[in-house]
């Protein structure tokens, strides 16, 4: 009786443990279900996320590309002179962008070019706050003063161009500054800089009013044929 009784704990264990160790493996599988499942989900919004970061970041960079379209259709206007409308086309980018330099440089050379110095200057001085070594306002910058005969802070801001970027037609608005002046050594030297960059603002030279009063010297004629 006692061994039947004792045989009877025995199995009585063994389905308790059975039981025991099937829950535990049920627990286990339906914790990793959870775990795996929740690391699914965390891993879609993580390639949620980034995707919708890339079609941002896509969209910033349409735009930008467009207002750098819409910018060169301004700058291109003020090359042919059509000063108004280069004005109005750059208020369009900056519209869109108040932190488009680039814009502030073309329209502040467009208005001293069509009559208004002061704003000009404004707004080319506001391209250089937001980029102060941005070569092309300082250039433009340099222009206005030369176009309002400010000839020696014409001077100052042409060799500030020059600081940041070595272009001819800095060294040629100096040199043209002192052809005016009939500084016939200091025309040559910046000349002969600006020929060394671009070999053919030699045909710009040859015609240039503003060297008038050194056209009849040697050293200036040598430099330009």
């Amino acid at each position: 009786m006692k061994s039947q009784s004792f045989k009877f704990m025995v199995i009585l264990l063994a389905i308790c443990s059975a039981i025991g160790i099937g829950i535990l493996i049920d627990s286990t599988i339906k914790n990793n279900s959870v775990i795996v499942a929740k690391n699914k989900n965390e891993e879609i919004i993580k390639q949620q996320l980034k995707e919708k970061e890339i079609k941002k970041q896509q969209q910033i960079n349409q735009k930008q590309k467009n207002l750098e379209k819409l910018w060169k259709k301004g700058y291109d206007e003020f090359f042919v002179e059509k000063y108004k409308l280069a004005i109005e086309t750059e208020n369009q980018v900056i519209k869109e962008d108040p932190t488009f330099y680039k814009s502030y440089a073309v329209k502040g050379i467009a208005l001293a070019y069509n009559g208004n110095f002061e704003k000009g200057m404004q707004q080319i001085d506001q391209s250089l706050k937001l980029n102060p070594n941005y070569g092309y306002a300082r250039f433009n910058k340099a222009l206005a003063y030369e176009l309002y005969e400010h000839y020696d802070e014409a001077i100052i801001w042409y060799k500030k161009d020059l600081e940041v970027e070595k272009f001819e037609w800095s060294y040629y608005g100096i040199a043209s500054i002192y052809g005016r002046k009939g500084d016939v050594n200091n025309t040559v030297k910046y000349l002969k800089l600006a020929i060394v960059i671009n070999p053919s603002v030699k045909n710009n030279a040859k015609n240039e009013k503003d060297f008038d009063n050194v056209r009849n010297h040697m050293e200036f004629n040598e430099l330009i044929k």
